[in-house]
């Protein structure tokens, strides 16, 4: 097969099309793109960033998975860390990497509400998307199950934001499925079946989450190296990828505004996501650096915008924030460490794979 693959690859040969050159950048670029020297603030403040991550080792009978979340605070020269973590094993279940972005995303909000209610930061660097976590967030890889829907009230949401108060570490949504006995499954039900309602529980511990965080929205910068958005081009690339591609100095791209989809339902506090309007715009903060797209959930003017990049700057290395590059270093889950973990807890269940070295 290799070989036939290897013939395709030499009759294909440059498939993959460039932008074509008969293109006006120039044109394109012009009010959108903006070279100028971003300085480097002189004011006093605290701030702090955060990333998560998960990964899974895949075994005959169920999956071994390991998720967690760090924030980096720096305030007055000096750096603390706080962090959260698990290890599960869940069944096998067509949306795993789905119920993992929502735990991943669990302990991010938390460390960042922690962040910012026990350290009093001025501002958090969010890695990611919030807009984004907003216009999903509802999962889309199982059904809604029908008594989990019948209970979606005010008696849920009391109980999500009551058990949230006291554990701010973790998941609290097993605590709470299992008290008001919400799976109700028929003796000849597949046992994985609860992890649809733990998808959805999830989805609505961390929908109860981004509506806390949003209290301090001011306080909030999320940050993405990458992004499929093409708003501002209207090109057939992202504009992250246009950016990147023809412009390489120091720089701020116009700045659009955006809202969360008006169809997009939520079980909980729609009225409040889709009140709010969303700051987005992108910079390069070094000559030659990535491209970064930076969001804000509020409306900001460009002398606000102006002067936050001036306080990104400030802990800039190679052109990205050095908090969120450490706390990205800090946190993510490699093979190597899934190893190590299934070594430390003596699980040893065969993957079936082993086979294969025979």
């Amino acid at each position: 097969m290799l070989n036939s693959l290897y013939e395709k690859a030499i009759t294909k040969r440059g498939f993959i099309r460039d932008i074509d050159s008969q293109t006006d950048v120039k044109s394109k670029l012009e009010d959108k793109w903006f070279n100028r020297d971003i300085l480097e603030s002189n004011a006093d403040f605290s701030i702090a960033a955060g990333d998560g991550s998960f990964n899974k080792k895949k075994f005959l009978t169920t999956n071994f998975c390991a998720v967690g979340a760090e924030s980096i605070i720096y305030d007055e020269g000096n750096i603390k860390k706080i962090d959260d973590s698990d290890i599960f094993d869940i069944p096998h279940v067509s949306f795993l990497d789905e119920l993992l972005g929502n735990y991943m995303a669990i302990y991010e909000l938390k460390c960042a509400l922690r962040a910012i209610n026990d350290y009093d930061v001025d501002y958090y660097m969010f890695d990611g998307s919030i807009l984004g976590n907003l216009q999903n967030a509802f999962p889309s890889g199982a059904k809604l199950p029908l008594k989990l829907k019948s209970h979606l009230d005010e008696g849920l949401l009391k109980a999500f934001e009551e058990r949230l108060v006291i554990n701010k570490y973790g998941l609290a949504f097993p605590e709470i499925r299992d008290s008001l006995n919400l799976v109700e499954l028929p003796k000849n039900e597949n046992s994985n079946k609860i992890e649809e309602y733990n998808l959805y529980l999830a989805s609505i511990e961390k929908i109860v989450l981004l509506k806390e965080l949003l209290q301090f929205r001011k306080r909030i910068i999320s940050i993405s190296k990458s992004s499929s958005d093409n708003d501002l081009f209207q090109w057939n690339i992202p504009d992250i990828a246009f950016l990147d591609k023809f412009t390489e100095k120091q720089g701020i791209s116009s700045i659009k505004y955006r809202q969360v989809h008006e169809k997009v339902a939520f079980p909980y506090f729609g009225d409040l996501f889709k009140s709010i309007t969303f700051t987005i715009f992108y910079i390069r903060l070094q000559d030659k650096k990535n491209v970064l797209k930076v969001e804000l959930p509020y409306k900001a003017s460009k002398e606000e915008v102006f002067e936050l990049i001036k306080k990104i700057n400030k802990l800039t290395v190679q052109g990205y924030p050095y908090l969120l590059n450490r706390a990205h270093n800090d946190v993510v889950i490699t093979n190597k460490n899934i190893k190590e973990l299934l070594k430390i807890a003596r699980i040893y269940e065969t993957t079936n794979r082993e086979v294969m070295s025979w």
